[in-house]
């Protein structure tokens, strides 16, 4: 699919833009408005780069506010969260290591407690509206929409943890929305920064989402089957696990809670996929 160049560049983004001139500096590149050039430092720069052709470059801002390029993929863009590193403090914020030559800054208002060097928080990248760059926020509870009209159980979302409470784990979700996975439902290991693809198993009226990690229906029960299955074979065809093994033991191997994996053995047995053994369970040829 040929790459269609930005009508015009936006902060915070992967823009592709038209190779324009080359400069000691570096090159400029501009968009479809050719209103202004931004420069990719010669850091950046290969040979095959050549005149009038396009190139996907994240655009933020240097040191003096002026709009600059990069190949560099941040480790959130405008409008995503993150779990990012504190390398520094000073008295009016902290700055986080977004991935990129310039460390991005949580302003000292916008965080919910003071910052520490080495520690890994949780921030929201947007635009300062008063600077024009990149910040953090760590308050974002601003930013979270409550409108979950258009969405409906069982889709397929975007979900990154970042809290663990007495109930579960917090998750943003499609980094506009809130929800939580309780621990009751989850069956494998997961932790405040991980990003994974989750469903929808309830929508609340208080504007939030119920999350589960497998989705409930026959696609969901497929692929459990399916997951089975496979570690069964990896394992020599036979594994030592029946209806009476340890449900801790279940939840390491397969991921699964004992009710749902006796569930998913009775179907396997029924579809002549597997053999329960008095030892455990093994691959039908």
């Amino acid at each position: 699919m040929q790459k269609e160049i930005n009508e015009y560049i936006k902060l915070g983004e992967i823009n592709s833009l038209r190779i324009d001139r080359v400069t000691e500096p570096g090159i400029y590149l501009m968009s479809q408005d050719e209103e202004e050039a931004v420069l990719l430092p010669n850091a950046y720069i290969t040979d095959d780069m050549q005149i009038d052709s396009l190139l996907d470059v994240f655009i933020y801002t240097d040191s003096e506010d002026r709009l600059v390029a990069t190949t560099l993929t941040p480790k959130a863009m405008i409008n995503e969260f993150a779990l990012l590193e504190v390398v520094d403090t000073a008295p009016f914020g902290a700055f986080v290591d977004i991935g990129l030559p310039k460390d991005l800054l949580v302003p000292r208002n916008k965080q919910k407690n003071p910052f520490n060097v080495g520690e890994n928080r949780f921030v929201r990248v947007i635009e300062d509206e008063e600077s024009g760059r990149l910040i953090g926020v760590e308050k974002f509870a601003s930013y979270i929409s409550r409108d979950l009209s258009g969405f409906e159980i069982n889709d397929e979302v975007d979900i990154l943890v970042f809290a663990k409470t007495p109930l579960g784990f917090k998750v943003i979700v499609n980094n506009d929305y809130e929800g939580m996975i309780f621990h009751d439902e989850i069956f494998e290991n997961i932790y405040s920064g991980v990003k994974t693809r989750a469903f929808i198993k309830n929508i609340r009226e208080d504007g939030k989402f119920d999350i589960i990690l497998q989705k409930v229906g026959s696609k969901g029960d497929d692929d459990v089957l399916s997951k089975i299955t496979k570690l069964i074979a990896k394992n020599g065809g036979f594994m030592e696990y029946t209806y009476k093994s340890d449900a801790a033991a279940i939840k390491k191997v397969f991921g699964l809670s004992k009710k749902n994996f006796k569930a998913s053995l009775t179907k396997l047995i029924q579809s002549n996929k597997i053999e329960l053994l008095e030892t455990g369970i093994k691959l039908k040829n």
